[in-house]
């Protein structure tokens, strides 16, 4: 690691440890905070990933993952209205999507930097959001996989209702799942902006040095 590194592995842990504190506060009857700033993880991802390379971006991963276990860790140890504030399910479901989902959006990146500035960071962005939204819900909320923590009661997820309150009848988790997709594709199209900015600024000031 390098000291060019460490803005990245601050920011990724900051991000980290802010959305494991907001994603227990709701926003509205499907989100809730925390999915307005964990999808900003990516960013950082992509963009130590085209300024530094992917040996860079992936010891930034395994820093917010570090961070997340020891967040998850904490949680467990609170005692909320209903029980641990982390079960297990979560912990497992949040560790295996973050790392699953960065590490894949990091390889992605790669082998897409030598195409047009954006198609790089949105195609990476948008697979790895999706694999990271399909993994946490199924593992944290799926009924077929209650057997990970038999104790803990999540049959709350499983009530049969219109997806999103208008859509066709589904488990309550698939609507969470998809309007936390959908606001992550939403932050990666908007992440492009930032994003160039900051390579461009980069630039401009290693050119300058």
């Amino acid at each position: 690691m390098t000291r060019t590194h460490i803005p990245g592995i601050i920011a990724m842990a900051l991000i980290v440890l802010a959305s494991n504190i907001l994603v227990q506060f709701l926003f509205g009857n499907w989100l809730t905070w925390g999915a307005f700033t964990y999808p900003l993880a990516f960013l950082v991802t992509d963009v130590m990933n085209r300024l530094y390379g992917p040996s860079a971006a992936r010891r930034v991963v395994f820093a917010g993952f570090i961070v997340g276990v020891i967040c998850s860790l904490i949680g467990t140890q609170i005692q909320g209205e209903f029980g641990p504030l982390v079960t297990l399910r979560i912990a497992l479901g949040s560790g295996i999507a973050f790392l699953t989902a960065q590490l894949l959006d990091v390889s992605i990146f790669d082998k897409m930097r030598d195409g047009a500035w954006w198609r790089a960071p949105l195609a990476s962005t948008l697979i790895g959001a999706s694999v990271d939204t399909a993994l946490f819900f199924s593992i944290a909320f799926s009924a077929s996989l209650s057997f990970i923590e038999p104790a803990n009661d999540v049959s709350w997820a499983g009530e049969m209702l219109p997806m999103l309150g208008v859509g066709p009848v589904a488990p309550l988790w698939v609507s969470l799942a998809v309007a936390d997709w959908m606001v992550k594709i939403a932050l990666a199209l908007l992440a492009l902006i930032p994003f160039r900015l900051i390579v461009l600024r980069f630039r401009e000031k290693a050119a300058f040095s």
